[in-house]
């Protein structure tokens, strides 16, 4: 099993504004610009927030987002408005120990997911593309525990305006 963030911040690290807005983002690129298409080839399963969630409700025929991996969604809802996502609670680190091997897990949206997988050193490769955005306050990425985590840096690239960064955990 991997376990992978792919996600895109602004410059000041942030994933949303205060708001959870994420207008910043869709004016800056679009993801035909990105390496998405073939990120999202060798995922099995997705995992977000709640409020991940509810971004792709405003999406255009959300039920074909993520039509291809198990998609869950950590809510205290106990039904999802979209077919193809399945709510799920508890602890996440426990919930990603519980999935088999063989799978690769995407780790979508916010930090209250993140966290505590890197917490417990879940996770395996963080793709970050970065958009030449300046917010000065939002929802940041990363709001884990104070420990040091070590991540090499394996490959950098730029899609249009987004520049790409490519880590993945240092094994000791």
């Amino acid at each position: 099993m991997s376990v992978y963030f792919y996600g895109c911040i602004t410059l000041d690290g942030y994933l949303a504004d205060k708001d959870h807005n994420l207008d910043w983002l869709y004016q800056t690129g679009t993801i035909e610009e990105t390496g998405y298409d073939n990120f999202y080839e060798k995922m099995d399963i997705t995992i977000m927030g709640r409020k991940t969630f509810n971004e792709i409700l405003h999406m255009e025929n959300p039920h074909l987002v993520y039509h291809k991996t198990e998609n869950y969604v950590f809510t205290h809802a106990k039904e999802l408005a979209v077919n193809g996502f399945k709510p799920v609670s508890g602890n996440i680190a426990e919930f990603v120990k519980n999935i088999s091997s063989t799978k690769n897990i995407w780790i979508i949206g916010g930090t209250q997911i993140l966290a505590p997988l890197l917490d417990n050193d879940m996770v395996d490769k963080m793709i970050i593309q970065i958009a030449p955005v300046l917010l000065g306050a939002g929802i940041p990425l990363f709001t884990q525990k104070e420990v040091l985590k070590r991540f090499y840096l394996e490959e950098l690239n730029q899609y249009g305006q987004f520049a790409e960064l490519v880590y993945s955990k240092c094994r000791n």
